[in-house]
């Protein structure tokens, strides 16, 4: 086969990995790709705002099948664009798309349906957003309408922080479009969690429980960005918390989305506050998380081929995911003044060797060569993925290969995963169902909606 990979971050790295070891693979391609992702496909440029464009260069190469990484193309209607050409892609409409591309969408579409999910209003103006203040208690969210690349989310703590951020959103205008128009909503308290899954419409894989971490600094302190590092761990969530994490929002979400006659197909992110009443929908995500996917990939033993076909298709009913029960961590490294104004052009060095620490992968995010140099060429430059037979062990590798990658100003988190140690005895209800296969490895299967 002949699969073209649409990005050039860290997801998408990860990605193609995964897809080079399917027996099914023939050929890969990246659009645009980065300096790692060149190891391992060919590296083609292109402007991924064009979907005409996209569709063009999958058409040059005669893809078999497209796999979309960002979210950009898909809420630009990039699958709507190859289905009418008859060019193979697995991803949602640009319809299913608005549940990542309008906060607004998703909100209202979650209301409508009885998907669980915080208190809201909707501002259209600045001075209705202000005055939407007055109806919630401190700390509250504020929420960019449309896409900000992870960015446009405040958490404030008092009125200051609050009209500040309304100032930046919607007077400064310092997110173009997308702060136009505002969510403000109550601030959930609990443990936040990344349930993804692949779907068909009918058929749904979850894939391995993974937990994020938003914040710049330690300690989840400082800005949020697009993600400093995430884990896989099945202790993250036992068996009776992904049933009703199915049963009330990925069901729902998907019938839900039928009821109002739009098709859903591809990957699913649900991202979750698990709060003392259930499991709460921050946001929704149409596609992988990043850096979500490193860990998941990292853990992933099932041909990813395989389940991206059965998906376009339509016979993931009949599939199962394949897992290793081996924790994976997650650690990304950023360039100085990341996310406001991170510094890029910066020599990057030690890679090599931390991948040489064995159980590591470091996937290149934002990185170029110029001159026979491996440089900065983004905020999120790596990461550092490691897995190991317990958490603790992980993260250790994990933090081990990170510390022989060196460029100028390079910072990162140091507690990534370390709260899930606290929480690594299973609790009751069980963890994960597994069952031994073939391989050796455990898999896991959900019925279909």
């Amino acid at each position: 086969m002949r699969i073209l990979v649409i990005g050039s971050g860290g997801r998408e790295h990860a990605l193609t990995w995964k897809l080079r070891e399917s027996l099914r693979m023939e050929e890969i391609y990246c659009a645009p790709g980065n300096a790692g992702i060149a190891q391992e496909a060919e590296c083609v440029p292109v402007d991924t705002a064009k979907p005409g464009a996209l569709l063009e260069l999958a058409n040059w190469l005669r893809a078999d099948l497209t796999v979309v990484g960002p979210e950009a193309p898909l809420v630009a209607g990039i699958v709507d664009d190859f289905e009418r050409a008859g060019r193979p892609i697995v991803g949602p409409s640009k319809a299913a798309a608005r549940l990542e591309g309008s906060k607004i969408f998703a909100k209202e579409f979650m209301t409508r349906h009885g998907i669980p999910t915080a208190r809201c209003a909707i501002a259209e103006s600045y001075s209705q957003a202000i005055e939407a203040l007055a109806a919630f208690r401190w700390p509250l969210v504020i929420k960019a309408d449309g896409l900000a690349a992870g960015k446009g989310v405040v958490i404030a703590a008092n009125p200051d922080e609050a009209v500040r951020a309304l100032d930046d959103f919607m007077q400064r205008k310092i997110l173009g479009e997308a702060g136009e128009r505002v969510v403000i909503e109550e601030c959930l308290t609990g443990s936040e969690m990344s349930f993804i899954v692949l779907t068909d419409g009918q058929g749904v894989v979850e894939l391995a429980p993974t937990q994020d971490h938003k914040r710049l600094l330690d300690g989840d302190a400082g800005p949020n960005t697009g993600g400093m590092g995430a884990y896989s761990d099945d202790a993250i969530l036992n068996l009776a918390g992904r049933n009703e994490i199915m049963a009330r929002v990925v069901r729902p979400t998907l019938k839900g989305l039928a009821a109002e006659g739009i098709h859903y197909r591809g990957f699913l992110y649900c991202g979750l506050m698990m709060t003392a009443e259930g499991p709460q929908v921050l946001e929704y995500n149409v596609r992988l998380g990043d850096p979500e996917t490193q860990p998941i990939m990292m853990r992933l033993r099932s041909d990813l081929v395989e389940l991206l076909l059965a998906t376009r298709d339509g016979t993931l009913a009949s599939r199962e995911a394949h897992w290793t029960p081996n924790p994976a961590v997650c650690v990304v490294l950023a360039s100085a003044g990341y996310p406001a104004a991170p510094e890029t052009g910066r020599e990057i060095t030690g890679y090599e060797s931390a991948e040489g620490l064995g159980g590591v992968k470091v996937f290149h995010a934002g990185t170029r060569v110029e001159d026979h140099k491996l440089l900065t060429a983004g905020g999120r430059v790596m990461g550092v993925t490691a897995s190991s037979e317990d958490l603790a062990s992980a993260i250790q590798r994990a933090y081990s290969a990170a510390e022989k990658i060196h460029f100028e100003g390079v910072q990162y988190r140091h507690d990534i995963a370390k709260h899930g140690l606290e929480n690594r005895a299973p609790k009751p209800g069980g963890t994960l169902p597994v069952t031994p296969n073939h391989r050796g490895y455990p898999a896991a299967k959900v019925p279909p909606v």
